[in-house]
């Protein structure tokens, strides 16, 4: 198992240079529907939020890191920030690095994390908005707690793509992602026209 310690970033040094990494492959400052991914990653595949910070999809993250030469993947928490609440709430930052050799067990001691035995302090609960990344930075996974909903880009091929999608499962392309993922129905909430229409605009498959 991999300890707390080894994942965490722990200074602030540290810190930053993880945020940097991760701002090679997204806006930092940009929020969904917008387009958050700085390049063109290719077809987009969506799941729900949390499923991100879930043991089970670890494999899935490694497979897109080892794709791209990374040996590690980066998951940098920007809302809430650092700086008003992890730091000094909890004396922590944010935002962790694990070896693709990690298995699902490391990944969820590192997210599920309770800094001083605070369930509400761990990232799996408190994480709003999410950006996930490796050095490469030719792949990513953006998650938004408030529309239920994260996004991933970085597939080699439309073979591989398929593949990863049939194997760590379920996905969706941004068509179904708005009828089932975003603002589902237990939230009794509606997508809006507008919302709707960007992030189909920006996530839409290049084959339509």
């Amino acid at each position: 198992m991999v300890a707390e310690s080894d994942a965490f970033v722990l200074d602030s040094g540290e810190y930053q240079n993880l945020c940097s990494r991760v701002a090679v492959t997204f806006d930092l400052s940009a929020r969904l529907p917008g387009q958050v991914f700085k390049k063109d990653g290719g077809d987009s595949l969506f799941c729900e939020f949390d499923s991100v910070l879930a043991p089970e999809l670890w494999p899935a993250l490694c497979e897109l890191a080892r794709w791209h030469g990374d040996s590690c993947v980066d998951l940098l928490v920007l809302e809430p920030s650092c700086e008003a609440f992890y730091f000094p709430e909890y004396r922590m930052y944010p935002a962790l690095s694990l070896s693709v050799d990690a298995d699902e067990d490391d990944y969820w001691t590192a997210v599920g994390y309770e800094p001083n035995g605070e369930i509400l302090g761990s990232i799996a609960k408190s994480a709003e908005i999410i950006a996930v990344s490796g050095r490469s930075g030719k792949w990513g996974c953006w998650g938004e707690r408030s529309d239920e909903v994260a996004v991933f880009q970085g597939f080699p091929d439309s073979r591989a793509r398929n593949e990863w999608w049939t194997r760590y499962g379920p996905f969706m392309e941004v068509a179904d992602a708005l009828q089932t993922y975003v603002y589902p129905a237990p939230a009794r909430r509606t997508v809006s026209k507008e919302y709707a229409t960007k992030l189909t605009a920006n996530y839409c498959p290049s084959w339509v």
